[in-house]
């Protein structure tokens, strides 16, 4: 198991690499030339800007146990299709119950927004949201950990 970051805008980086640092956990900073991230110790691949261009790397470097984190609905979906474990950056875990209906709420706001609609952006960061990232994060690290032991 390994913990890969789709780094571009994240802001849980920092709180993601303390978590794998108290488990031992091999951890892939992802990003593009515009979000450069790099860390002693942590491997990072930087890829040239582009749409979804950090996505496809990830993608193909993600296997079956992987972590991953990130806001992005499609690539939370092509993870799970592969068997990995996405999670936000607030703590919500992409799960195979939740990511059509994700997903469409994306489509929807898209169409929205097509058509001259204005959504509201995203909340201000809270620091209730680091709480649930980190909560979540360690709860799936611990259940993944019990899973590959028995």
């Amino acid at each position: 198991m390994k913990i890969l970051i789709d780094a571009d805008g994240c802001p849980v980086v920092e709180l993601t690499l303390q978590m794998a640092r108290q488990f031992n956990i091999e951890v892939c900073i992802l990003c593009d030339t515009s979000h450069r991230i790099e860390r002693q110790g942590v491997e990072t691949i930087v890829v040239s800007k582009g749409a979804d261009a950090v996505d496809f790397v990830l993608i193909n470097k993600v296997q079956a146990g992987d972590i991953v984190v990130t806001q992005d609905y499609g690539l939370a979906a092509m993870v799970l299709s592969k068997k990995g474990h996405p999670i936000h950056q607030n703590g919500m875990l992409y799960t195979e119950d939740n990511i059509d209906q994700l997903l469409w709420t994306r489509h929807l706001a898209k169409e929205a927004r097509r058509q001259g609609g204005h959504l509201k952006g995203p909340k201000k960061r809270q620091h209730e949201n680091n709480e649930a990232f980190k909560q979540n994060l360690y709860q799936l690290i611990e259940e993944l950990l019990e899973t590959n032991a028995l």
